[in-house]
Parts: structure tokens; sequence; C-alpha cells
């Protein structure tokens, strides 16, 4: 593929902005779709619930060629995310390519690319391109349970939705409020309505082990979940040589550790005194995201402002005949819930692609088979971006976006096709095993951030100094390290614009989408299924790369209220859309 053939990136989150960024940079012509009216995904405007804030501290979550302001607090909140992206956006020339207020609603294989169909305040128009990336994210599907009786429960006055769809603490005002989750997101919407709602349920399925931001003076989150060394301490498919010392002679250290991490754990948060201490070990809390855990939660639940009904799910709303709206508990509870918020994840799905098109980038449970979390095997000129769900998501969209354009502009060897898949095989049974099956379709990476970035570098045949990478095993990553890859880019500044939100949400109109930019393309055409894939399958000639990108099923599930199976927590606390309060809705 060479630079003049056109990309097509849907969303404008962390991982679309970043690879827009590297792609431009090569040289291709890029167009950037995102639905929202602003840039960020999961940090967009339309999606921040109240308590959103980065899991991670400045001074990791950031791009290596563009740091935060240095007035920023240490830990961000979501508008101050949302204006970083923005600001990164600008800066890097990423505006005109924008096509914000825009839904890609369905995309069709063609010999020469894609032919998508998209929405926009025109209407539906029709456009093209040579190769399309996916970067609409695995937390942008909110799952909603099906709970029985909520006909009568909203005839009574009740409202649900999901917490992405939350978006002022003041709906809740002198209400009762029932969120159902114990993730980040679940205990962060709780704890930013405990104040303001007459009564704040929790209603957990299962506690998960959650970790302080900081537990003593030299230990805190981002040195277990950030440095070589912390990782070590998480079994892994190919474990390294410290992974196996762990595992082997230093067995009696990585578990003493681990033990002293979970009793300080337990007592800075006081989980026996309040009932909430969970089962199994605190390795566990590694599954498939790392939740930490939310600042002043747990002395909400010690005086009263929230009750955590754990070990428990809803088997019933009610409602209708005279009675106020309330939720019933398998436990045996009936509490009153003027408002449902599901902190409940996401669906890991690409809705716009056809079912067709899907079965042919998943596996028979529906988990994506993505080499390196980016390369489908059997559907030609389509990556996914983002499809690494990670602790340090700048980081590795960032080294994602070069690790496709390497492999776009033939720089990348690849090994042959079956051995890939049989690796990609190997590591869904790892994580299926490993994470009980909550691995998001696949794309969770938790807690193997660092991992993840090593394995996209060897492809790269980029190699950090050996200073640099020694310092990794105890002190925490920092992004700024990685510059090296960028070799074509503006000078790093100094710190971005003051007031990075000023005019952040505001794009110049795209050009018109009313006729496909590429002659002839006649009527989409069904990928060959009989087609023959070359063992070069990674290196694109011309308009087809012999690769592709796997999706999960198509038709979206409603998961139950005992079961909401493949769905992920946003680690960061992703938002959702449900009460937009003083907005009207």
């Amino acid at each position: 593929m060479t630079s003049g053939n056109r990309i097509a990136i849907v969303g404008a989150g962390i991982a679309g902005l970043a690879c827009a960024k590297v792609l431009i940079q090569k040289g291709f012509p890029v167009e950037i779709f995102d639905r929202a009216p602003d840039v960020g995904g999961v940090w967009s405007a339309t999606r921040r619930y109240p308590g959103l804030r980065t899991q991670n501290s400045k001074n990791t979550y950031h791009f290596s060629d563009f740091p935060m302001p240095s007035d920023y607090p240490k830990v961000l909140d979501g508008e101050q995310m949302q204006a970083y992206l923005a600001a990164y956006a600008d800066h890097f020339g990423l505006r005109e390519h924008l096509r914000l207020n825009t839904e890609v609603v369905a995309a069709d294989p063609v010999d020469s690319g894609w032919l998508l169909e998209i929405r926009d305040q025109g209407g539906i128009h029709r456009t093209s391109c040579d190769h399309l990336v996916i970067a609409n994210g695995v937390f942008s599907e909110p799952a909603v349970p099906d709970f029985r009786g909520i006909e009568l429960f909203r005839a009574a006055g009740g409202q649900m939705g999901h917490v992405s769809e939350f978006l002022d603490v003041e709906a809740v005002r002198g209400k009762s409020v029932v969120v159902v989750g114990y993730g980040k997101s679940a205990c962060d919407i709780a704890e930013a309505v405990s104040d303001v709602a007459a009564s704040t349920t929790v209603v957990a399925r299962r506690l998960l082990w959650k970790m302080p931001r900081k537990l003593a003076r030299v230990l805190d989150y981002e040195r277990l979940m950030l440095t070589r060394f912390g990782e070590a301490h998480f079994h892994h498919l190919e474990p390294g040589r410290m992974d196996r010392y762990l595992d082997g002679p230093g067995v009696s250290f990585r578990t003493a550790n681990l033990d002293l991490i979970q009793e300080l754990a337990t007592k800075h948060m006081n989980l026996r005194e309040l009932g909430l201490l969970p089962e199994g070990r605190f390795e566990q809390i590694a599954e498939s995201t790392v939740s930490l855990a939310t600042e002043n939660f747990y002395e909400q639940v010690a005086n009263g402002r929230i009750v955590v009904q754990r070990d428990t799910t809803i088997t019933e709303m009610r409602g209708g005949g005279g009675e106020t709206p309330a939720v019933q508990l398998s436990n045996g509870h009936l509490v009153p819930a003027d408002i449902v918020v599901c902190a409940t994840g996401f669906q890991q799905c690409v809705p716009f692609l056809t079912p067709y098109v899907q079965r042919r980038l998943t596996d028979e449970h529906g988990n994506f088979r993505l080499h390196r979390q980016i390369l489908p095997l059997d559907v030609p000129n389509l990556t996914f971006a983002g499809y690494n769900s990670s602790v340090i998501s700048t980081l590795n969209a960032e080294v994602g976006a070069h690790w496709t354009a390497a492999l776009l502009t033939n720089q990348l060897d690849l090994p042959p096709r079956d051995e890939v898949s049989e690796q990609i095989d190997a590591r869904l049974r790892w994580m299926e095993e490993r994470t009980h099956g909550h691995h998001a379709r696949g794309t969770a990476i938790t807690p193997f951030s660092i991992r993840n970035v090593d394995e996209m570098l060897a492809d790269l045949k980029f190699r950090l100094p050996l200073r640099t990478r020694a310092s990794q095993w105890f002190r925490t990553v920092r992004p700024e390290s990685y510059r090296g890859l960028t070799t074509k880019h503006e000078p790093v500044p100094s710190a971005p614009p003051e007031h990075p939100i000023e005019h952040a949400d505001v794009a110049a109109p795209g050009p018109s989408l009313g006729a496909p930019r590429t002659p002839d393309l006649g009527m989409p055409q069904p990928i060959d299924l009989n087609a023959q894939v070359p063992e070069s399958y990674g290196a694109p000639t011309g308009h087809n790369l012999n690769a592709g990108a796997p999706t999960p099923h198509g038709v979206p599930h409603n998961p139950s209220a005992h079961d909401v199976p493949r769905t992920h927590d946003l680690s960061i606390g992703a938002p959702t859309d449900l009460l937009h309060g003083s907005q009207g809705k």
C-alpha cells in the first residue's frame, strides 16, 4: 500500500486520534469519523458521567510527544482529559481530517477497499476508502440487563439507563438511586451521587478486589501495574526470566508481596469492618481489568450514605398498582429505586459490519481473532486500533499506530499465517482460563500493558535504550521514553495550550460525501470464502491487504440480571448516556 491510499478511521478517541496522527505523518490521506460532536471517545462530553476520573496519573497517561499541561492536577477529571485530546488533535492538524457528528452505519468490503455508508446532519451518504481502521472502542456499546418487570417499573415513574448516559448529578437529588455493578464506574457514580440522593444502593453480584491509589510511601497502584517487576507478579502465557523466577525459586517472595498488598488494601479500605472483603486472592484484581478504588467510596459506606448489597442480583423490578418504584433482590431485600443506573459494562462489537464479515473476524465464541490486537487474518484491508484494552491506553494506542503504519508501508516481517493463527488461538484459550471469560472478547491485555508494547516494538525492530528498559523494572513506564518511534514529527511542545478546551468541540465542516471518491466501485462484493491467503498475509500489495479484522457477533444481546457475560467495565470509568438531568432528557 502506498501513501496515496485513502484511510478511513472510525472513532475519534485515544486510539483513533493516535492512529490518524501517525498515518497522516506517513503521508496517507485520512478521514476520521465519529458520531459524537467532540473528540475523546469515552471522554466525550456526551458520555462523561459525574465522578469520572483518569485511573492513572498524568505522568503515565499521555502521548509520548505531547505532554500534559503543567497546570493540570496529577489526576485528571473527564473534562480535562477531553480537553487534552482536543488539544492533541489541534496541535497535530487533525481537525481538517475530522468528520464529527458523522456515524458510519454500514461498511462493505469491495475489491478495492471498503464502501462506507455514513449518516450526518445532511442525511445518508456513501464514500469509500482503500483501508479501514476500526477504532470505535471496546467501550462503545452499553450492555444493559433486561430485567423482568421493567415496564411496570417505568409506568410507576422509575427510570433506568446505563452509566454512560448519566451526565448530571442534579438529576438524582432527593431520589432513591440503585447502582448495578461493582466495577470502577459503579463505585464512581455511587460516590458522586451519594451526597445528594435520598439513598444510594450498590447491587454487587460479585465483590472485586480494588487497589487504593496509594498504599504506602513506596507502594502505589502505578508501581504495581506499570513497572516490569509489578507485571511479573502475574502469570503470563509466555513467561520471561523474572516471571519464571517468581513462579519457581521466588514463588514465596511473590506470594508474600501479593499477600502484603492484599492486607494493606484491606486495612486501608476497612473491608473487614464493612463486611466487604472479596473472596479469593488479591491477584484476581488483574483478571481482565484493574479496578482502582474510588476515593471516598468506602468512607461513604461507613457513614451510611452508600449501602452495598453484596453477592446478589436484581430479580425483578416493581411498580404499578399504586406501588412506588423498587427493585427486588435475590437476597430477599426490596429496595426503593427511583433511578437504576446500570454500570454493567459494554458489549464488544462493531455494529456497522455485516454479520458475514463479523463471523470472519471472530471465533465460535465471538472473540476477536486479531494478531497483536490489530490485524485480522481473514478480512482484507482492515485493521483495529484500541482493541488492546490497557491501563496505559495512550502508549499502547500510539505504539499500535506505528505498528499499523509499518504494516501498510510493507515494513513488517510477520510470521507465516498458520503460525500466527495458532498464536491467536493459544492466547484466547489462555485468556479464557485466566480470566474465567472476563476478557472483553479477547481485547483485554491487562495487567500486561508493558508486555503488549514490547511485542509490538519487537515487530518494529525498535529497542529502548538499555538504561531506560532497566529503570522500568522498578520505576513506572513514562510515555516520553518512546518518542524515538516517531521519525517524522513536529517539534515536541513544552506544554499544550493553557486552556485547551476552548474551541475544542468545533470542527470545520468536512467535504461532501454525496458520492464515493473512488470511481466505478460498483456494488460491494462479498469476501471470497475460498480465496487463498498467502503466507505473506501481513504485507499489503497495491490496494489489497491480505489481512483483516474480527468483530463480535453482530446481534446485540441483552444480558440477564444474573449474568452479563463478556462485557467489560472501563477501568478508567467510561461514561454512557442515561439521565441528562438539566439538559432536559
